[in-house]
């Protein structure tokens, strides 16, 4: 695992970026390293915002962040890379693969165990989009830092979407 400060600016003007890279020999403990990389750099946001995110929306970010890791990790090649950036009141996500195929959203199906990743992002973020990237994709999903954003997820929880 590899941690670094990006130049790299998805966010209009980022108020705070970082990004890590998950290689091949680390797959096994990236998700859980990711959801901790995830909270360990929305804990330094305060400095930036001037005030603290709710646990609720450190909650999802963890949650986006193990969806898409997990889909880079059992679907693609090579190492992956997630990239963390905060804006006034919003965090984009993105995770880099090496594979240049978008994830493919399935329907519904409660029967089904698994695979539910896509939708549980398109249910919680206010936006989510696949990019070709130099090397594979892009998967971008932007989730709002905002507490009263909270319906749909817990609309999610209530199996209700």
């Amino acid at each position: 695992m590899t941690d670094a400060i990006t130049a790299e600016r998805a966010v209009p003007e980022p108020l705070l970026s970082a990004g890590v890279v998950y290689g091949d020999a680390s797959r096994g403990g990236a998700i859980a390293s990711a959801r901790a990389f995830t909270a360990e750099f929305l804990a330094t946001a305060p400095a930036v915002l001037g005030e603290p995110i709710g646990d609720e929306r450190v909650e999802l970010a963890q949650l986006v962040v193990s969806e898409l890791v997990t889909n880079a990790i059992r679907h693609t090649v090579g190492p992956c890379r997630l990239l963390l950036e905060v804006g006034r009141d919003m965090l984009e996500i993105s995770v880099f693969d090496q594979e240049p195929a978008a994830p493919v959203p399935r329907g519904h199906d409660p029967r089904r165990i698994g695979q539910h990743g896509v939708e549980i992002v398109v249910a919680v973020c206010e936006s989510l989009t696949v990019e070709p990237a130099p090397e594979g994709k892009r998967v971008r999903a932007r989730l709002s830092l905002l507490p009263d954003q909270a319906d749909a997820a817990q609309r999610w929880d209530r199996g209700a979407l």
